[in-house]
């Protein structure tokens, strides 16, 4: 039974801080005939059509956030250890940047749209939710499970990580990646400057996560926490004054400064400090993105 606090209403859901689940999400949840709807056909077409042909023009920059990922794994597991699953892998570029530095992958991908294109690349992605994936079939155990932008969308989200815990061999990583909401810039900017939650998005958005309810989440599918890191705090913006907020002229102008600070402190030698920094923000809650590498 889910009970909590309602935080929000939005598009007549309830968005409640829920006691038992231990984290943010939408009331009622929505059907699995809902989701099969929106993440078979609709979900690349309709929410995200330009999400493809916008990371092929930021795939430099994708690069460096894959490669980061990457040299995580790679320098916490032997070197014999690169088989990875990419569960909802979308269209592949992760996959295909691990093909680059010798990782044996597999996607598993929902969307038919995205599924196919990851195809196009030549990276091996069954089209189909995780609980119709069949490990046996493929690669048997993993050593590393990448699991990004994935569990604010699902209805059970401890389930995929106790699947993704025994999808893993002993000692094995998962890095999970969610958007962090409710975060303090997004607070200062509610408060403060009268801005709307423009970071729920029911139904194709169930559940909202900060540092601490992932970090248990995943403790509570038997995961031991490795390292927290943010994305870029691109909610900065906002309170620069640069409202991005259903302008995407705007947006893009955003991202593209965010992107060129990112890849300048590649160029210079300075993406260790980057990674640092990320640390930091998130010791501090901040960045619009967190990304938790845990162990098996």
């Amino acid at each position: 039974m889910h009970k909590g606090t309602v935080i929000d209403k939005v598009k007549g859901y309830e968005i409640i801080d829920c006691r038992s689940c231990g984290f943010i999400h939408i009331n009622p949840l929505p059907s699995k005939e809902e989701l099969l709807s929106i993440y078979k056909e609709e979900y690349y077409s309709s929410e995200k059509p330009q999400f493809i042909e916008r990371q092929i023009e930021d795939i430099e920059w994708w690069n460096i956030v894959f490669d980061d990922r990457y040299d995580f794994f790679e320098e916490n597991l032997p070197k014999n250890k690169r088989k990875i699953l990419d569960i909802g892998c979308g269209p592949g570029f992760f996959l295909k940047r691990g093909e680059s530095r010798s990782w044996q992958g597999i996607g598993v991908e929902p969307s038919k749209q995205a599924a196919e294109y990851a195809q196009s690349l030549g990276v091996e992605v069954t089209n189909c939710f995780l609980d119709e994936f069949d490990i046996e079939e493929h690669m048997g155990k993993f050593d590393v499970i990448h699991l990004s932008e994935v569990l604010e969308h699902v209805p059970d989200p401890i389930d995929v990580c106790k699947k993704s815990y025994n999808l893993l061999s002993d000692g094995g990583i998962i890095c999970a990646v969610v958007p962090n909401d409710y975060n303090p810039f997004q607070k200062a900017l509610r408060e403060n400057l009268a801005f709307e939650p423009y970071w729920l998005g029911p139904p194709h958005h169930i559940n909202y996560f900060t540092f601490n309810s992932l970090s248990a989440l995943l403790e509570r599918a038997g995961f031991e926490i490795s390292r927290k890191e943010a994305m870029f705090p691109i909610d900065i913006f906002l309170l620069m004054g640069s409202n991005y907020i259903g302008n995407d002229k705007i947006g893009r102008d955003c991202h593209a400064k965010r992107k060129n600070f990112e890849i300048n402190l590649s160029r210079f030698g300075m993406n260790d400090f980057k990674k640092e920094l990320y640390e930091f923000f998130a010791s501090r809650d901040i960045g619009r993105e967190i990304v938790i590498f845990a162990k098996k």
